[in-house]
């Protein structure tokens, strides 16, 4: 085991005492989440398929909102379906309460791992100072409704 590891559980090792400490172990167990004891799942935006609920534009859990994923579904380069993309996933955050920098994790989906560069290009900055944690594939058949990109993100909220 490297030194890093040994620090972070023996970090681990002693914050878990010091709560053990102070609440004991019942309270512990009885521990809610920080929203205010209210852990309730709440949709957003819901998208009907035929008068029936299909998916939720968000959900949010726990003071996390979680953005279903946004395409763009028009002609256009990838900056073009990226910046989209971003203008999209912005909205959503707002509506939920949160913002771009807020976002925690975010998915990219690209329709053709050559856009990868020009997807960067558009991506850079727009997630403020701490941008988030990402992952980027290219998806095998392209991206639902053509699109050349599509995001989903994690994000924390303001709203209890």
């Amino acid at each position: 085991m490297n030194m890093q590891n040994q620090g972070r559980r023996s970090a681990f090792r002693k914050l878990f005492g010091t709560l053990i400490g102070m609440t004991g172990l019942s309270a512990l167990a009885k521990a809610e989440p920080a929203n205010n004891g209210s852990a309730e799942k709440q949709a957003g935006n819901i998208v009907y398929d035929k008068e029936v609920p299909l998916f939720s534009g968000h959900t949010t859990y726990g003071g996390l909102v979680f953005i279903a994923g946004k395409g763009a579904h028009f002609e256009g380069d990838i900056k073009a379906h990226t910046d989209h993309v971003l203008k999209e996933l912005e909205k959503e955050l707002k509506d939920a309460g949160s913002s771009m920098d807020r976002v925690l994790k975010v998915n990219v989906y690209l329709a053709d791992l050559n856009d990868y560069k020009g997807m960067n290009e558009v991506f850079l900055g727009r997630f403020g100072q701490n941008p988030p944690v990402r992952t980027t594939v290219a998806t095998y058949g392209g991206v639902p409704g053509n699109s050349l990109v599509e995001m989903d993100c994690i994000a924390y909220t303001t709203k209890p």
